[in-house]
């Protein structure tokens, strides 16, 4: 058997258990009493208070261990026991007791060590902790009444058990508390609420408290007692938070409050409410002060909104659309069919030769479209090796072929929502041009190795610098996927066929390259804008950049240094209507051969005038123009005035 003291103490009060009266007044002591050995941890004995307590027959606990019995922990029983051997009594509250119905009780132990027949036992006597705090409560509730103040009691103990059931009361300090009984009269003010309202308590308590701090609405006009929620909290039984509401003060002056009616039962009964409330003044100023502050802030997002979109149109006015650069008239429709086509969600199809900005139309329409706010996608199908088509285009799992360690997700999951722009569109395998129309008439794929069927929201722009319909005649492009892109085709002519597009195109080139490369003062002349609109550019809009470049590379300052390649091939009769006439037989100009010729007349005549404009011998002279005039259309052609020269100086 477990011993719970490893010391044997001999001293200590003999008792004579045998004699009848003790027996007797043991057994009917009101406290809860049992004796136990604490060196064999055997249970000697129990009264019928400990019995009653605990719920056990005498037979069970006597033959129960007291480590079992107290189930504060063994150590601590161990302390207690110890503590008592050594000094031959003590009290804890740290043990608690097993009892019949399986729960435990804490439990207030007041132990003594006696000596009987030689052995040391411990007399334990065991109050229900909650028990005694209970008749606390009650010896202090008895000690304030008879000091006069049982209703300031009432509402402590009421606080408390509000406290301990749902923790809503008490706030801070200086918050107002009062209470009211159930015909709304003031039963208690505490200090905080007389500075809030003015009032001393003598003035409140007796009288109701709604008539006279809560009978008027802001304005002045009467507030029902029916329509308050602080008499609703004692006739509905709920908890009632307002926080948009006023108090009125004694001097007849208003504050807001925030307040919070809390019903009081008693006996299952409602007999009134308790209210805390605060002043809110400062909150409802500081939330005004960001009310204002939003306001003045949505004002100025909206301005700055509105001069963001003014600048955007400045922008747009100097570069066309978007991105695009040019004045021609070719330029001007495409931008024109961007226009018409972008709010749509309708398939596109831009062609035209390598270099002339396919990706760049693609771009203005996502960024035109409801879609600009989701991703542009761009896949490049011809720099996709055949095998992984699929792969790119729809994901696949992992181990769905050699190499695929990981999910992943195609370029049309990634476009959900947004754009998928397919450069060079014809170099698509044709074996997987079904696969890429069902997307489009469906909106639905599969990645590779999975059998879900996913849906998908993309907007297609497709791109190629191929004949589609010679590739359908050929069998190389499936004929109903060619239908199904061509829904609104868009064509951008090469360089060469708007060559009034160059100089605008080379000065935002040149700007381009000298931030890049951190040069300065680097201009064009007019004699290089001249052999620039004359050049055959096979290479369109990409060829023209890439020369400004080098040519930026190898100017320090001063003129560009421009180094232009001999074409590849050379340029078709009538390429430059500048130059040369089309066709002897047809005497008309289109719109774009007039600004190009105007263009190059005016830069002809500044070439031949020295850069003189006006007076004698000027451009305008040369040109039978008014000097205004010249200016103008210098102007509106982008045609900078150009630097006098002197004698010596060279083109």
């Amino acid at each position: 058997m477990m011993n719970l003291s490893e010391t044997a103490l001999t001293s200590g009060r003999t008792l004579d258990a045998g004699e009848p009266m003790f027996h007797a007044f043991f057994d009917q002591h009101p406290t809860a009493t049992v004796v136990f050995d604490p060196v064999e941890n055997r249970m000697v004995n129990a009264n019928s208070a400990a019995i009653d307590l605990l719920g056990f027959s005498m037979e069970t606990l006597l033959q129960s261990k007291p480590s079992w019995i107290f189930n504060g922990g063994l150590s601590a029983l161990i302390v207690f026991t110890q503590t008592v051997l050594v000094q031959g009594s003590c009290w804890t509250n740290e043990l608690s007791c097993r009892t019949r119905k399986g729960r435990e009780i804490p439990v207030e132990c007041n132990a003594r060590a006696v000596t009987q027949e030689g052995r040391v036992l411990l007399s334990v006597t065991l109050q229900d902790r909650d028990s005694v705090e209970g008749l606390r409560k009650q010896a202090e509730a008895n000690d304030y009444v008879r000091r006069g103040l049982s209703e300031w009691r009432k509402f402590e103990q009421l606080f408390q058990e509000i406290e301990r059931g749902n923790q809503l009361l008490l706030q801070a300090a200086g918050d107002g508390i009062y209470g009211v009984n159930a015909d709304g009269i003031t039963t208690f003010v505490n200090p905080a609420a007389e500075r809030l309202l003015g009032y001393s308590a003598e003035e409140l308590v007796g009288q109701n408290m709604h008539e006279m701090v809560h009978g008027r609405h802001p304005d002045g006009s009467h507030y029902p007692v029916t329509h308050c929620p602080i008499y609703a909290a004692f006739n509905d039984g709920a908890v009632h938070h307002v926080d948009d509401e006023v108090f009125w003060r004694k001097d007849g002056s208003v504050f807001p409050v925030e307040y919070t009616s809390t019903p009081i039962m008693e006996h299952g009964m409602l007999i009134g409410a308790v209210i805390i409330f605060r002043d809110i003044s400062d909150r409802k100023e500081a939330e005004d002060n960001l009310r204002r502050a939003l306001e003045q802030v949505k004002s100025l997002q909206h301005r700055l909104e509105e001069e963001n979109a003014y600048l955007q149109e400045e922008i747009r006015t100097e570069h066309n659309y978007r991105e695009i650069i040019g004045s021609s008239a070719a330029i001007r429709q495409v931008i024109q069919k961007i226009q018409q086509v972008a709010p749509t969600n309708s398939t596109t199809l831009i062609t035209g030769e390598s270099g002339t900005g396919k990706e760049l139309i693609a771009r203005a329409m996502h960024q035109s479209s409801e879609r600009s706010e989701r991703p542009l996608i761009r896949v490049n199908c011809a720099a996709i090796p055949r095998d992984l088509f699929e792969s790119e285009f729809f994901g696949h799992v992992r181990g769905a072929f050699t190499g695929a360690t990981r999910d992943r997700a195609g370029r049309f999951e990634l476009a959900n929502g947004g754009t998928l722009f397919l450069d060079e569109v014809g170099e698509i395998p044709l074996e997987l041009q079904g696969k890429l129309l069902r997307v489009l008439q469906e909106g639905q794929y599969e990645r590779i190795g999975e059998e879900k069927t996913r849906d998908v929201d993309v907007r297609i722009i497709a791109a190629t610098n191929k004949d589609l319909a010679a590739e359908v005649v050929a069998k190389n492009f499936r004929e109903d996927l060619y239908f199904r892109l061509q829904v609104f085709p868009i064509h951008l002519p090469p360089l060469r066929e708007r060559p009034e597009d160059v100089p605008l195109l080379a000065s935002h080139f040149l700007q381009t390259m000298c931030r890049k490369l951190n040069k300065r003062d680097i201009h064009l002349s007019q004699s290089d804008i001249r052999q620039l609109m004359n050049y055959h550019w096979s290479g369109n809009v990409r060829e023209l950049e890439n020369i400004i470049e080098r040519a930026v590379i190898v100017t320090k300052t001063g003129r560009l240094r421009l180094d232009l390649p001999a074409p590849a091939t050379p340029p078709p009769a009538a390429s430059s209507p500048l130059m040369q006439p089309a066709d002897e037989n047809r005497m008309l100009l289109t719109e774009s051969e007039r600004v190009a010729r105007d263009r190059m007349m005016i830069i002809q005549a500044l070439e031949q005038s020295g850069g003189k404009v006006f007076g004698e011998g000027g451009a305008a002279e040369l040109l039978g123009l008014k000097p205004t005039t010249l200016a103008s259309r210098m102007k509106r052609l982008g045609i900078e005035k150009p630097k006098r020269r002197t004698r010596g100086d060279h083109p």
